[in-house]
């Protein structure tokens, strides 16, 4: 199999981390050589995260350079904006619609763009969802990061069932109902 690269952003805190180790051990279950990297930012302070899962039949190394990924995960729309570089050509964007303002937004030095979603649409596939609302439907707001996970999966290899299963071996117990609720609300998002 050639090597699938995919990319998840977002700002500290809302579970990029969690959604990457879920994608590696989806894959490291299926049988594929996996590398993951991490780079964290001020990720504390709300600043970017940002992660890259490489699966295939063998992968050298962990980082997508760009213009490869095959699906960028974003989970804020300004991190969406900032990493659509590394997406090849063809590949799709899965964005959470929130908006979480960077420091020089907070700080009065900058204005958070407008039309992003719009922008992005002019040279990828864009899958957008407001995910966080979603996640309120469901009664814990924090779960919004495996919505946007579930849309993401319906442009990756595996079966539903083979991500219910390894979410459940890889979330919190106390948490693996609601979790497994979130992925198949993102998973059945049209």
């Amino acid at each position: 199999m050639e090597t699938k690269n995919i990319m998840i952003v977002g700002v500290g805190g809302q579970g990029t981390l969690l959604t990457s180790r879920i994608l590696g051990a989806l894959t490291i279950q299926a049988g594929y050589d996996v590398k993951l990297s991490e780079v964290h930012g001020m990720a504390q302070r709300g600043g970017s995260v940002v992660t890259f899962v490489r699966y295939g039949d063998k992968v050298n190394e962990p980082i997508v350079e760009e213009g490869q990924a095959d699906v960028l995960i974003a989970f804020e729309k300004l991190e969406a904006l900032r990493y659509a570089h590394v997406l090849k050509e063809g590949g799709a964007i899965v964005v959470n619609e929130q908006e979480i303002d960077p420091m020089p937004v907070v700080i009065g030095a900058a204005k958070y763009p407008k039309g992003i979603i719009e922008e992005l649409s002019k040279n990828h596939r864009v899958y957008k969802v407001d995910a966080t609302e979603e996640a309120k439907k469901l009664g814990n707001s924090r779960v919004f990061n495996v919505i946007v996970l579930g849309i993401a999966a319906q442009h990756m290899d595996f079966t539903k069932e083979e991500w219910l299963e390894v979410i459940e071996k890889t979330v919190p117990s106390k948490t693996i109902d609601i979790n497994k609720k979130a992925f198949e609300v993102g998973y059945n998002y049209k």
